[in-house]
């Protein structure tokens, strides 16, 4: 929340930037502090089917129903004009969020996401831990399986860095560019020289997102 540097730009376009865990915590689930890529840390952004993990791993329901009706209830927010980033994890939340709840976001980007999780050793190894073997769960978590199966979004803004280490193992970014054209999604991708999957790529882009989004939630509000 601190690192990408986004508060003076969401003030300068009067946003409230709104920003939660990435998973439960301090669960008691046996093991969940020492692996980052399905405990703590984790949680990619659904709701676990299998146990230990179904109690307490519901990010899904969290973000999109719970999480959505306190911003509502309590803040000065407009529905009419919502928009959802991420970066990696986060970047898979944010697009499997808004193809799977449409009419909540009118605006989507994106940073390194894991744009088909079900084809890569992250996404793979979660969706076993929080769904069992391969079934239709999965596909229906898959931004890129959501896309190829009809599933649209507003124009989406998609970065990633060329020196990125899971780029080649983890995010099949170019595998999801195909299936956006072959789809007709409207996708504006920008790869980076020289940059990986740190926050100073975030924070040397995070303005281009904002922007991103005031342009498409200024289209919705008027």
């Amino acid at each position: 929340m601190i690192k990408a540097g986004a508060q003076r730009l969401a003030a300068d376009y009067g946003y409230m930037l709104v920003s939660m865990d990435t998973s439960p915590r301090q669960t008691g689930i046996a093991g969940e502090a020492d692996d980052w890529e399905i405990g703590s840390g984790a949680g990619f952004y659904l709701d676990a089917c299998l146990e230990p993990w179904f109690k307490f791993f519901h990010m899904e329901g969290y973000v999109t129903k719970e999480l959505y009706q306190l911003i509502l209830k309590y803040f000065p927010a407009d529905p009419t004009r919502i928009g959802i980033f991420g970066h990696s994890m986060g970047g898979h939340g944010a697009l499997i969020l808004a193809l799977r709840n449409p009419k909540l976001y009118q605006s989507v980007s994106a940073f390194a996401p894991i744009a088909a999780p079900s084809l890569c050793p992250w996404g793979q190894k979660a969706f076993s831990h929080y769904f069992g073997e391969k079934n239709e769960n999965w596909s229906q978590h898959d931004a890129n399986a959501l896309i190829a199966a009809g599933h649209k979004l507003p124009t989406l803004l998609i970065d990633q860095g060329l020196d990125d280490p899971f780029l080649a193992t983890q995010l099949n970014i170019d595998r999801f560019e195909a299936t956006c054209q072959s789809a007709k999604q409207p996708l504006i991708l920008r790869r980076h020289e020289g940059y990986d999957h740190s926050y100073y790529f975030i924070s040397t882009f995070i303005e281009d997102h904002l922007k991103h989004h005031e342009a498409l939630l200024s289209k919705s509000h008027y």
